[in-house]
């Protein structure tokens, strides 16, 4: 199921959960006065949002970093490898169809296959760093036989170490970005945000039921936002592979 399917059936539910509450719990405190509730109450009430608020968008901050320092990397790596194919242009055909060949090899294992991988458990994989090696040893294991050959022989070195880099970056941003323990903040602070709501006798007029709908509704939806960038190469192989893609025929 899409995820903006799911989220949109989320908030549906928390609105119905939410104003059925109100409306049942309406039917038992008909009689009582809203504006008897004391004012630490309110004062409390207000001070929770406030910190839940900074929370919450401390996490999206967090998260959207990660999430464009992880678009970066593929865009670095991606640069590199292309790089390659197009300064390797000057050395012997037989050693420039090799490399290329190579180059072409390791893309389309990382968008294939180890991509992924990486997105279920956030690890790189031994045979992906085996083929990068690969293009590697194809350059320094030239000899060149001219000085344009030369010229080239360097920064071929340079951004074939720049792919290595940008590779190891990935792997270290792999993973989620937010701690569980995090994550337990962020849900237990959404509940007891929600049943603020409840403290303050809100009643069942059209106007009270629409405010509360829809607070629990932003919520929601500002939970799913963390979730959905809380991994930083997305949730699909699709999501953050266009680097390799647009540059590979993969």
């Amino acid at each position: 199921m899409d995820e903006w399917v799911v989220l949109v059936l989320a908030m549906i539910a928390v609105i119905v959960v939410v104003v059925s509450v109100v409306l049942l719990r309406g039917r038992r405190i008909a009689n009582e006065d809203p504006s008897e509730t004391p004012d630490v109450i309110e004062y409390m009430t207000m001070m929770i949002g406030v910190v839940y608020a900074i929370v919450l968008g401390l996490a999206i901050a967090g998260v959207w970093e990660a999430r464009n320092s992880a678009q970066a990397t593929v865009q670095a790596e991606a640069q590199a490898l292309h790089e390659i194919q197009e300064r390797v242009q000057a050395f012997a055909p037989a050693a420039r169809d090799q490399v290329r060949a190579d180059v072409d090899t390791y893309v389309r294992y990382v968008v294939h296959k180890e991509w992924p991988g990486m997105l279920d458990d956030g690890q790189l994989t031994d045979k992906g760093k085996e083929l990068l090696d690969k293009v590697r040893t194809d350059i320094t294991s030239y000899e060149p036989r001219n000085d344009r050959e030369t010229q080239s022989y360097q920064p071929l070195l340079d951004q074939a170490g720049a792919a290595d880099a940008a590779r190891n970056a990935r792997a270290l941003s792999a993973g989620d970005t937010m701690p569980g323990v995090v994550w337990f903040g962020l849900i237990g602070g959404a509940l007891v945000a929600v049943g603020l709501i409840y403290t303050l006798q809100i009643r069942r007029s059209p106007r009270e039921l629409l405010l509360a709908g829809l607070y629990s509704a932003l919520i929601a939806f500002l939970l799913f936002l963390i979730w959905d960038f809380d991994s930083p190469f997305g949730h699909d192989v699709g999501d953050a592979t266009d680097a390799l893609t647009n540059l590979f025929a993969v």
